[in-house]
């Protein structure tokens, strides 16, 4: 019996390998992977460029300390600032740890203004990770379960509504802060249309609060842009990356700009092994090879590929709710709760994720093509299918 704890209802499955955007279990049987990870091995696996990049680096120096200069984690920071038009960069290695220091940036903001007891409006749906902080702040109550009590400071609203955010505003005098998933992953698969971003950045400005955009899932070029909020045209004043900014290799990143820029000085925030040599050299490489191998137009060119041919497959067939995504970000909602097309998907060779019980959720690598994207569609639209036939 497996010392791990017991944490994750594991697949009985374990791979040994990867290429590109298949993986390789230990008895040799290939699968599709449209899930990366969730979100994570941007570049598939394997990718010749990454495995040279971080072998480089190990062979240099793996780990220093924030105690000192580094100068990839500088050069790294300079990268993301001008991708994203903001400032400042705190690295850490996961998305939760992203969110917690955003959440920091947000309750030391309001300290500066004299806000008493800041307090962050967060959304319905929204999942910003298992940390005590952002478990609050997470819209999901199963999540939440059996770890009250939960920590203070957030206002929950709707999901996409303004006027519920324009309501808070009138009555809670305490308020410093949004917090917002561009696109809701956990969620559903759920977007913040373009009107709403724009409407919210104006309630910000006008109430001076941070609009903070949490770009774990759906930032690294996986839409299309760089980021989720620049189809809208916004500028957030904090940003929180992880997920697909290493491919593989964890780091997280918490960005800051506008009204958010300068709030940390030395000793407010820290991490032991956030942005170490190895992990920005993995990052770095990661931006470069989206930036060459034109990625991010692939993902709109290959993500409408994939739902136009889910629509297609499944046309006439009842139990279809909505087919959404933007990119390569991708939800199939049924009607009905679907978890056992994981399985089902797994005996397929296809690696697939279900999502608030009825949506089937596909995040395949950036470096997905045609190909990769028909095989996709071989196997899934079939299980689709039958399922929706015979349940």
């Amino acid at each position: 019996m497996s010392h791990v704890m017991n944490t994750y209802a594991r697949m009985p499955v374990a791979f040994t390998h990867g290429e590109g955007a298949w993986l390789f279990d230990e008895t040799g049987k290939r699968y599709l992977d449209a899930l990366s990870g969730i979100a994570v091995s941007t570049l598939g696996h394997n990718h010749p460029r990454l495995v040279r990049a971080i072998a480089g680096q190990a062979a240099c120096v793996l780990h220093t300390s924030n105690l000192y200069r580094i100068p990839l984690q500088e050069e790294l920071a300079d990268r993301l600032a001008a991708m994203s038009g903001m400032d400042e960069v705190f690295f850490c290695n996961s998305g939760c740890e992203a969110n917690e220091a955003a959440i920091k940036l947000a309750r030391m903001y309001g300290h500066k203004r004299e806000v008493a007891n800041p307090t962050i409006i967060v959304m319905e749906g929204a999942f910003h990770g298992r940390t005590m902080a952002t478990l609050s702040a997470t819209g999901n109550r199963k999540s939440q379960a059996g770890f009250e009590p939960l920590v203070s400071g957030f206002v929950r609203v709707p999901y996409r509504d303004i006027d519920a955010i324009r309501k808070v505003a009138e009555h809670n005098p305490n308020i410093v802060a949004v917090f917002l998933e561009i696109i809701q992953g956990e969620g559903g698969i759920n977007i913040a249309d373009e009107a709403f971003q724009r409407e919210l950045r104006t309630v910000c400005d006008e109430r001076e609060w941070l609009l903070m955009c949490d770009e774990v899932q759906c930032g690294m070029g996986r839409t299309g842009k760089w980021f989720g909020f620049q189809h809208a045209g916004i500028a957030p004043d904090v940003i929180t990356l992880a997920k697909g900014l290493g491919s593989g290799v964890p780091i997280g990143a918490c960005i800051s700009a506008g009204r958010a820029k300068g709030l940390f000085g030395p000793g407010n925030h820290g991490s032991t092994f956030g942005g170490n040599p190895l992990a920005c050299a993995a990052a770095l490489e990661t931006l470069a090879v989206i930036d060459d191998e034109g990625l991010m137009g692939r993902a709109v060119e290959i993500g409408e590929f994939i739902r136009n041919g889910i629509a297609q497959g499944l046309e006439g067939v009842a139990g279809v709710r909505d087919i959404r995504g933007r990119g390569l970000m991708i939800g199939i909602e049924l009607d009905r709760p679907c978890g056992v097309l994981v399985a089902q998907a797994l005996e397929a060779g296809l690696l697939i994720n279900v999502t608030s019980e009825r949506v089937v959720r596909l995040l395949p690598p950036l470096t997905f093509g045609r190909e990769e994207a028909n095989a996709l569609l071989e196997r899934l639209v079939p299980l689709l299918r039958d399922f929706l036939r015979q349940n």
